[in-house]
């Protein structure tokens, strides 16, 4: 069965998360092995869960799709919630490399 091209767009919007994610987590690891602060290891941990959601979320679109393409709206919900994920990462990754 073919992924449809909701479902692409949700897959390619979790790909460009994980890039953003695995850029954060690159220099919230630099920064605490300099620091040791709480704070930036709650970053470190928080870019290791969305990395694995993520990753987890792509695999299901690929793995499980009959369960996305029942219901158009569910696609639909799915790429909305995938854009904003993006649009949050995007703006963190903006601020932590400035």
């Amino acid at each position: 069965m073919a992924m449809g091209i909701t479902i692409q767009a949700a897959s390619a919007l979790a790909g460009v998360n994980i890039i953003f994610l695995l850029a954060l987590s690159g220099v919230w690891l630099r920064n605490y092995r300099t620091f040791r602060t709480p704070l930036v290891l709650g970053l470190v941990a928080f870019s290791a869960v969305m990395l694995v959601e993520n990753a987890l979320a792509v695999y299901f679109f690929f793995t499980m799709q009959s369960l996305y393409s029942g219901d158009p709206h569910v696609q639909q919900a799915v790429l909305v919630l995938r854009g904003l994920q993006l649009v949050a990462i995007a703006f963190l990754t903006y601020v932590t490399m400035r």
